[in-house]
């Protein structure tokens, strides 16, 4: 079984206005709200149209609960509650199919390969309509391939290349809808200001949040009750919530020439475009340097995983305790959605990266108190040291991340945002890869082992201290006011 830590997760930063940063005197934008027409005024480029027949709309986390954002709600609740079978699938893999940790990490590692090639989703969602649509059809078609991956685990499989492919397949799935419903909430957040913006965000993944804490309440139950098929069975019904929600979404089809070409020269054509249209928004100074600011943000080394050895092999966590600490972790990263929808989000991009850095780099190192038992010193002990510990840094973690989100859907141009916010989220996970083989590096310098731990504090420290480094490339970041509704339009070059 393996712990992840979401950095997506690290802490973010930016520059220092007046105010202070935790101080926010408007609190419209509540949790879940209730709100009249007469009392809110309407704007051409709000992302939820109100009926102007409608006596009024519900609001959560200052998005009006329209039928589209409705479905964008519940995709990223299912992606969140498809959790469900994480502890299961390491059980399968270690009882039933016996495989060591080696074979075990294999199968893990290219179950993840479906996440490396997001900008093809986003291309093939843009380019080619399905049935003559681009969005509700892709998240049709994704969630009965989940709901055949899960089923066929539930039933058929008995090897381990027949789940290393089922497990395939369910990534896939997962990777396909999220492009599309990505693209879903970048087409509503842009030209809108920050603030609604990063209500948008907040709505995603405040969603898929609770998703994670009820597959992380029931997940080790239902394996110790029922067994691992049983749970693989319940799995396969979670995708098809999918399928049914995306008849919430409101599209036009598809007309004209777009679905008059012929396959192949519609393949040549699309491709050309987007290629073309692709390459003149990167090239752009305000679209590649916060590009580069983001895969920079996330490069800095890791320790997740030497930590993890530590817990298990030498302080002797089980696996029903490190579940509780991933319902702690699901709850924990729900608290900062809120946290960044109530007092972050309008703050200035600079200072919440800058803030938010030094803060999360200072409160990492008390991971250092756990690893040289100083907490027991305090009568704390390690069990509840780590619970209060993955608290904090998992609700700093997530909220440190909806800034990144946020500014990679502001910057996307229009016509082609599946594509390019899935080729910034990919960029990003390089940075989160290459920082986590830097970790490995650093892991291995300083002799930290599955049995030795003599360097792991100072592991920590370096890992924690290297966070600050991309600060000085703050001036990377646009300077746009938060609420500020100017769109930063993106010259597209011409073809």
């Amino acid at each position: 079984m393996s712990v992840t830590v979401a950095v997506r997760e690290d802490p973010v930063q930016q520059d220092n206005d007046a105010e202070p940063l935790l101080h926010s005197t408007d609190r419209n934008d509540d949790l879940l709200t209730t709100t009249s027409n007469e009392d809110s005024s309407s704007s051409d480029k709000t992302c939820c149209h109100k009926d102007k027949n409608s006596i009024s709309s519900a609001r959560c986390f200052g998005v009006e609960l329209t039928p589209d954002n409705i479905a964008v709600a519940m995709v990223y609740f299912v992606q969140g509650v498809l959790g469900l079978s994480d502890l299961a699938v390491s059980f399968y893999l270690k009882d039933d199919l016996h495989l060591d940790p080696a074979e075990a990490a294999v199968i893990s590692g290219f179950s993840s390969l479906p996440w490396l090639i997001k900008p093809l989703y986003g291309f093939i969602s843009d380019s080619f309509p399905l049935f003559g649509y681009r969005r509700r059809s892709y998240l049709v078609l994704s969630g009965l391939l989940g709901a055949l991956s899960w089923f066929l685990m539930a039933t058929f499989v008995d090897s381990k290349y027949g789940a290393a492919f089922c497990i395939l397949i369910g990534s896939l799935s997962v990777a396909f809808s999220d492009v599309v419903v990505d693209s879903m909430v970048v087409e509503r957040a842009r030209g809108e200001s920050q603030s609604m913006s990063g209500s948008l965000q907040s709505l995603c993944w405040g969603s898929s949040a609770c998703g994670g804490i009820v597959s992380s309440y029931f997940s080790g139950s239902l394996v110790e009750v029922y067994g691992v098929r049983s749970v693989f069975g319940v799995t396969a019904l979670l995708p098809l919530i999918t399928s049914a929600v995306s008849l919430l979404v409101k599209e036009e089809p598809v007309l004209g020439p777009a679905r008059n070409l012929s396959l192949r020269n519609g393949f040549f054509e699309s491709s050309k475009s987007s290629i073309i249209q692709l390459w003149g928004a990167v090239k752009q100074p305000n679209v590649f340097l916060p590009t580069l600011f983001i895969f920079l943000f996330q490069t800095t080394p890791q320790s997740g995983s030497a930590t993890f050895f530590f817990i298990t092999n030498k302080l002797g966590f089980t696996p029903e305790f490190l579940g509780r600490l991933k319902l702690v972790t699901s709850v924990a990263s729900l608290i900062g959605v809120a946290l960044y929808n109530g007092f972050l989000k309008k703050v200035p991009l600079r200072k919440i990266f800058l803030v938010t850095t030094i803060i999360g780099s200072a409160l990492g190192m008390t991971q250092v108190l756990l690893v040289t038992g100083l907490n027991r010193k305090f009568g704390i002990s390690d069990e509840w040291f780590s619970i209060g510990d993955s608290l904090i840094l998992s609700v700093l973690g997530q909220a440190f991340f909806m800034p990144v989100l946020v500014l990679a859907a502001r910057i996307c141009p229009m016509g082609m945002e599946a594509t390019f916010f899935a080729t910034l989220m990919s960029i990003a996970n390089g940075g989160g890869t290459l920082g986590g083989l830097l970790g490995a590096g650093l892991t291995h310098i300083l002799g930290v082992t599955k049995d030795k731990f003599d360097n792991l504090a100072l592991l920590i420290i370096i890992c924690n201290l290297s966070s600050l480094l991309p600060l000085p490339l703050l001036g990377l970041l646009p300077r746009d006011e938060p609420d500020s509704e100017e769109n930063t339009d993106i010259e597209m070059t011409p073809y």
